[in-house]
């Protein structure tokens, strides 16, 4: 009756012959080579924004061009009527720091095209960088690394000058044990950090305080990140820079109008942002709609002011400040990342480009420049031969991340976690990324020399 046969798929399927397992797959994807075809490729640093094919080999971007022939047992994407860009770097990320027992931020993260996250909690501890580093040694989809709390750096009994040597890999063992704690697994790993962060909702600081903390984290090459609602606060830490690197963070916050009328708070915040002093701005605040309401929402008149804040370059990172779903939340949301970048550029406030820059190239350029590592810049950001196989592919239609690659591992497809690849991420500081802190195996074993 059927005439046509359906030939056997047992050279790229697992099967039996002979009565035995024929192990097809292992086989073939032992290369571990991803090529995504045919999609509209988006690299801001490297200047290119047509289509193109993207060659994954062994974690890291092997080839960007045209007509990539796969070799067998390559994993091929069609990624045609999709946008191909680098992996999106959120420097601004709750990640289980305020106790979101509702939610599973870093899987969120990861279905939302996030690759990078760095999570800000201000009352992380020196025991942050083990603590959450454990986590990425049980496995998780996406790199994370942390600040620490301002508040907190100042707790223990280590001068400045000591905490500057710290945070540099170079302050002795006897030290640490007599001044800062007993705990040998904090002082081993209390530098892997990327900054620090001030945070007026928690802890007002004394201007002696802040200075220390401007003092170390500008001689010891760390992002001093502050908490930017209060217009006040922020002129405050501004003027107390003297010159010095500060970050204002989530600084649309300030035009939501919560502590002064939004468009004048809006505008004295981005009054500040220029030389010495950045800015980044929520993606869910930035949406016509409104983004995930449960975040501060901006009057349209503020919102304007950031729009063109954007548009003139004073302002070039976007960041989410999610998950918002929990109790404890930041203002904003993952899932508002993309749809922003995407409407920015329908809207015409910056070229397509330029919206994807804002989460990749230019996160990483600002990270790399504040802690003297280029690192930041080298492998992460683009998708350039030799950076780190983070990639995040997009429908531009329905403005949702259709893969996320990290490290080279599928994490996400259409909106779900890849379960088999949960353990792709790895742990980012200011000196760059490891694949495993150790932490989190210290149960198991103990290291020999």
């Amino acid at each position: 009756m059927y005439h046509h046969v359906v030939p056997l798929s047992d050279s790229v399927l697992a099967t039996v012959k002979n009565g035995a397992m024929q192990d097809t797959v292992g086989d073939l994807w032992k290369h571990d080579r991803i090529l995504l075809k045919n999609g509209h490729v988006i690299d801001p640093k490297n200047k290119i924004d047509d289509e193109r094919d993207v060659l994954i080999e062994d974690g890291l971007i092997k080839e960007v061009a045209d007509g990539i022939h796969p070799d067998e047992g390559d994993r091929v994407i069609d990624c045609g009527g999709l946008l191909v860009v680098p992996g999106l770097i959120d420097m601004h990320l709750h990640l289980g720091d305020l106790f979101e027992v509702s939610t599973n931020p870093i899987f969120c993260a990861a279905e939302d095209g996030v690759t990078l996250g760095l999570s800000p909690g201000a009352g992380n501890t020196f025991m942050a960088p083990s603590l959450l580093g454990a986590e990425v040694d049980h496995g998780v989809p996406i790199n994370l690394g942390v600040y620490l709390g301002a508040a907190n750096v100042l707790g223990t009994r280590l001068d400045t000058d000591e905490l500057i040597q710290l945070f540099k890999g170079e302050l002795d063992a006897e030290t640490m044990s007599s001044k800062m704690t007993r705990n040998s697994i904090t002082n081993t790993t209390a530098a892997l950090c990327v900054g620090i962060k001030d945070h007026m909702g928690h802890f007002i600081m004394s201007d002696e305080n802040i200075d220390k903390i401007f003092k170390i984290t500008s001689e010891a090459k760390l992002i001093y990140m502050s908490h930017t609602q209060d217009p006040e606060h922020a002129e405050r830490l501004a003027a107390l820079s003297k010159g010095r690197p500060l970050h204002l963070a989530h600084a649309t916050a300030a035009g939501c109008g919560t502590h002064m009328d939004p468009v004048e708070g809006m505008q004295r915040v981005l009054d500040l942002i220029g030389g010495n002093i950045t800015g980044e701005f929520v993606t869910t605040m930035l949406r016509t709609g409104g983004g995930s309401r449960e975040g501060l929402q901006m009057p349209k008149a503020a919102q304007k002011l950031a729009y063109d804040a954007l548009s003139s370059g004073k302002v070039k990172i976007l960041i989410s400040d999610g998950q918002n779903q929990a109790t404890m939340k930041g203002f904003g949301d993952t899932r508002d990342d993309i749809p922003c970048i995407i409407e920015l550029a329908e809207a015409g406030i910056l070229s397509l480009s330029d919206a994807v820059a804002c989460m990749t190239k230019n996160p990483a350029e600002l990270i790399a420049k504040r802690t003297a590592n280029n690192w930041w810049t080298e492998k992460l950001g683009h998708l350039g031969a030799g950076a780190l196989g983070n990639v995040t592919v997009i429908d531009q239609n329905d403005k949702l991340a259709t893969y996320t690659i990290v490290n080279g591992q599928i994490v996400s497809f259409e909106n779900r976690a890849v379960r088999r690849n949960c353990g792709a991420g790895g742990w980012v500081s200011k000196f760059g990324m490891v694949r495993r802190t150790g932490v989190g195996e210290i149960a198991m074993f103990s290291y020999g020399k």
